[in-house]
């Protein structure tokens, strides 16, 4: 699961990252967060963004209401532009694992396009990337 908050962040807010800094430090000591990146738009400096990567939704969730998370986290999401934050993983590629791809947790369904290399659904991995 991937969960991606953007912020819009005045030039003279000099707390933003620190603050952003403790968030990213309280999320990845939960059990279940495999990954984090505090980074900052190259064209635009006010556009900032918080990303954490989950081994599950519930994960993410039980985390939300850990006391550190709520005390240093919460108050930075706060800041965040209201939209939807939450992703889960269809087709993901790692070094180590090459690219996998699963079923969507909605429904029951599958991503767009089903499995990766079934045939007639989604694409063939081999295409990727080229």
């Amino acid at each position: 699961m991937l969960v991606v908050t953007r912020y819009r962040v005045a030039d003279d807010d000099a707390d933003f990252a620190a603050a952003a800094a403790r968030a990213l430090e309280a999320l990845v000591a939960r059990p279940g967060c495999t990954g984090a990146h505090l980074g900052r738009n190259v064209d635009d400096p006010s556009l900032w963004t918080l990303t954490t990567t989950w081994a599950r939704v519930g994960d993410y969730r039980r985390a939300l209401s850990a006391y550190e998370v709520k005390l240093h986290a919460v108050p930075v999401m706060y800041r965040a532009i209201d939209e939807p934050t939450a992703f889960e993983d269809l087709l993901v590629w790692t070094p180590g694992g090459g690219l996998v791809a699963a079923p969507s947790d909605r429904d029951g369904a599958d991503g767009p396009g089903g499995p990766v290399g079934t045939a007639g659904h989604g694409p063939d991995p081999g295409t990727l990337g080229r």
